[in-house]
């Protein structure tokens, strides 16, 4: 089994690209967002330690923790969120690490992706044995945010301004797809790519 993370700038076309990958390899897709949900439900590793630091204001009636009034919480306290980050980033990787070595147990797939934006800054290509980047111009990724996310021009400078720089992603990515032409034309990037692992 081949371990691949993918990374790329918000609004590169992640989203698009993996879901090609799972209907057209042997694969299983994590996504990094999703698994940090999962470590931060009621029972995950990173449940008690959040309402510890953050206090019970930031829960559901259910027990679950509230999304928005978690945000809220760290918003505007820089030590609340290096706090909440220093528990969660790593928690996603200790259950990435158990869910990569379930599946090689399994031997099933012929491929594990592992999606985020912060692979490079979190040392994941001591992990995986590839980094693939998704690589699409800024005024693309802008067109594509305003009008699928209703994203301000403000918010998309902002978010992009605390991404790594083109120059980054592909200093440290052995693969770059180039998401600029028609999907038609990434989907053949990736093909040529599989072929080749084989």
């Amino acid at each position: 089994m081949k371990l691949i993370g993918i990374t790329g700038g918000v609004g590169a076309g992640k989203t698009a690209i993996l879901a090609y990958l799972e209907q057209n390899c042997s694969c299983r897709i994590e996504l990094a967002d999703e698994a940090a949900h999962k470590v931060k439900e009621p029972g995950g590793s990173c449940y008690g330690r959040l309402i510890e630091l953050l206090g019970t204001g930031i829960l559901n009636t259910d027990g679950t923790i509230h999304k928005g009034r978690m945000a809220e919480a760290i918003f505007s306290d820089s030590e609340k969120l290096a706090a909440v980050n220093a528990l969660i980033h790593p928690a996603v990787k200790e259950y990435l690490l158990r869910e990569i070595e379930k599946e090689r147990r399994k031997a099933r797939v012929d491929y594990f992706f592992i999606e985020a934006a912060l692979l490079i800054e979190e040392g994941y290509e001591k992990i995986v044995d590839e980094l693939w980047y998704i690589y699409t111009r800024e005024d693309i990724r802008e067109k594509r945010l305003r009008e699928g996310r209703g994203y301000s021009a403000q918010k998309v400078r902002s978010i992009m301004a605390g991404q790594l720089s083109d120059t980054q992603f592909r200093e440290h990515c052995a693969f770059v797809i180039d998401n600029n032409r028609s999907l038609e034309d990434t989907y053949r990037q990736i093909d040529r790519k599989l072929r080749e692992g084989k």
